[in-house]
């Protein structure tokens, strides 16, 4: 069956006359009284043939750049959509995730520009269902730190507090989009399919965006989850653990404010109550030991045991290592293949051990949810810090340290997880500068309609921006 096409886009390059060129070799000629109907057909199949151009791709100027070096690369990749669901709605792109003919820098500095050659599966998604496309975001150096200062495309300002993180490793993007929301779906929702990837056990891929409804409709694009439920909560039960509030790292601060936001949750109709699981605390364990070997695994080119697509060009693009490209690394990537090395040689076994213990502590995790609808603890421990330093190996890491403690976890066991803003708390380092912080809320694996419905009724309940918790606790 033949489809007509017909729907020219505003940047069609086909020229009338085109049609006649094409046909005067052959000695063929086109009728006058056709001209403007083969003109009109030819220059839908080049949009047919084209899919989705891209437009004007380029690394940003100064004046294009915002939040410090928020943006890797801009362009516009724009349809002409016929509605959809992310009809109208402007996307940016974390600069790991393939967009054909943009080159990607990941961060980096010591990778020779490699540019993808297809989109990765999440991108197509997202131009079906009506999105535009501005560009790639700033990503930290090879995506190893959860500050926003170790890109080697430029420092990432926190929309709240120049001058302080705005998280890692989705610096630029978090920072664009001065996020409200974030989720991590259960592993394997979303396909990873032209990410680069860093741990195939432990990759997830998720929206940030601006409320959690949003969050839902972007989700519901890229991995067919079927829309939110924004009933009450009656019947709810929410469990707050203990080991994930009750942390000499987590910030006064922030433990009393996301015990008072969860809370709330008993206004909504919603039980509360407090659970323990002890073995959430080896978390944090697991996935370091994990990171470091299969990480340094990963940037060696031994990455191996996924049968999804692998992005060839830039293997070759990055290997092999030269001592040029080694002392030119950010101190976390050189920490990272150090460290691998030395537990691959040393501890053969390990990685082995930590996937084991890693399945036992997702099984007990998932028994919570026999019981509980939700889990809630914060999100990071302490409000963004402020920038580090970039040169020594002990120094760089220092405002990052244990940024991840309550969210690295459920990478290991790969349950959901959805981060909403519940308040304001005093920076560290100044009293004065005012921060804001999340609440994560875990659900089951493969709950992600839960943890959406329970951050949605909540956030249309409860204005965050106006809860600000001071430093006078009493």
């Amino acid at each position: 069956m033949s489809i007509l096409f017909t729907i020219i886009s505003e940047t069609n390059p086909v020229k009338p006359g085109d049609a006649e060129a094409l046909l005067k070799p052959l000695g063929l000629t086109v009728d006058p009284a056709e001209v403007q109907d083969f003109h009109t057909l030819l220059a839908a199949v080049h949009d047919c043939a084209e899919g989705y151009p891209r437009e004007n791709v380029r690394r940003p100027s100064e004046k294009e750049q915002v939040l410090g070096q928020a943006w890797a690369h801009r362009f516009l990749i724009r349809v002409n959509p016929q509605g959809g669901p992310l009809a109208g709605k402007s996307i940016s792109l974390k600069d790991v995730i393939a967009v054909g003919g943009v080159p990607q820098l990941l961060g980096s500095d010591i990778i020779p520009s490699w540019t993808p050659t297809t989109d990765a599966t999440v991108v197509t998604r997202l131009l079906d269902a009506g999105a535009d496309i501005h560009g790639t975001s700033t990503c930290e150096n090879l995506c190893h730190s959860t500050s926003s200062y170790t890109s080697a495309q430029g420092t990432v300002e926190n929309p709240h507090a120049p001058g302080c993180s705005a998280g890692g490793s989705t610096s630029g993007g978090a920072a664009l989009v001065a996020a409200g929301v974030g989720i991590k779906p259960t592993y394997g929702r979303v396909p990873f399919t032209g990410f680069a990837s860093g741990d195939g056990m432990n990759d997830h891929a998720g929206p940030l965006t601006r409320t959690t409804l949003e969050a839902a409709i972007c989700l519901d694009v890229i991995s067919g989850y079927d829309g939110i439920d924004d009933r009450a909560l009656d019947g709810f039960k929410v469990g707050i653990l203990a080991e994930g509030l009750n942390h000499s790292a987590v910030n006064p601060h922030v433990k009393d404010a996301v015990f008072a936001a969860a809370q709330k949750f008993n206004d909504l109709g919603a039980t509360f109550e407090e659970v323990s699981l002890p073995e959430h605390l080896q978390g944090p364990a697991i996935w370091t030991i994990q990171q470091r070997i299969a990480g340094a695994q990963t940037l060696l080119g031994q990455n191996t045991g996924r049968r999804g697509l692998y992005m060839t060009g830039m293997e070759c693009a990055r290997l092999p290592w030269t001592d040029d490209g080694f002392q030119r690394a950010f101190p976390s990537t050189k920490n990272v293949i150090i460290n691998g090395l030395y537990l691959m040689e040393h501890f053969p076994d390990l990685y082995g051990k930590t996937a084991n213990i890693g399945r036992l502590l997702s099984e007990k995790s998932e028994a919570l949810f026999e019981k509980y609808d939700i889990l809630i603890m914060p999100t990071t421990p302490v409000v963004a810090p402020r920038h580090g330093k970039r040169e020594l190996p002990l120094d760089s890491p220092k405002p990052s340290v244990g940024l991840t403690i309550k969210t690295a976890i459920f990478n290991v066991t790969g349950h959901p997880a959805l981060s909403i803003l519940v308040g304001f708390a005093p920076a560290r380092e100044d009293g004065q500068v005012m921060l804001p912080f999340g609440m994560q809320i875990v659900g089951g694996l493969w709950q992600e309609e839960k943890i959406l419905r329970a951050g949605h009724i909540w956030e249309t309940h409860f204005d965050w921006k106006k809860m600000h918790y001071s430093t006078d606790r009493n």
